[in-house]
């Protein structure tokens, strides 16, 4: 560090300058242009990739939907011979009886 010179500056030329903003905006662009191209290739790639799945699954999806339909049927029969048209919700219901105050 001894042989460096302490007094002279690191002068640039304009044309130095300019070369330099030139090259930094450039990379910039490109860049900008490089993750523009990566993003539409990921989301291309992840929409094929659902279409495929989503076209894989459908006569598993239909025998979903054919099951679900037999065992609705099944379930309504089995209650009086009647089939219920709706949505039954079970569940529990516990009641507290609160003493009222008689003055």
């Amino acid at each position: 560090m001894n042989n460096l010179p302490h007094n002279q500056a690191n002068h640039s030329t304009p044309l130095a300058k300019f070369v330099a903003f030139i090259a930094t905006v450039t990379v910039a662009v490109l860049a900008l242009m490089f993750s523009a191209v990566v993003f539409s290739v990921l989301v291309i790639a992840g929409a094929i990739g659902w279409g495929f799945v989503w076209w894989k699954t459908r006569e598993l999806r239909k025998q979903m939907r054919e099951f679900s339909a037999q065992s609705a049927v099944r379930e309504g029969e089995v209650a009086e011979e009647e089939i219920i048209k709706g949505e039954v919700i079970e569940g529990e219901v516990i009641h507290v009886d609160e003493p009222t105050n008689s003055r």
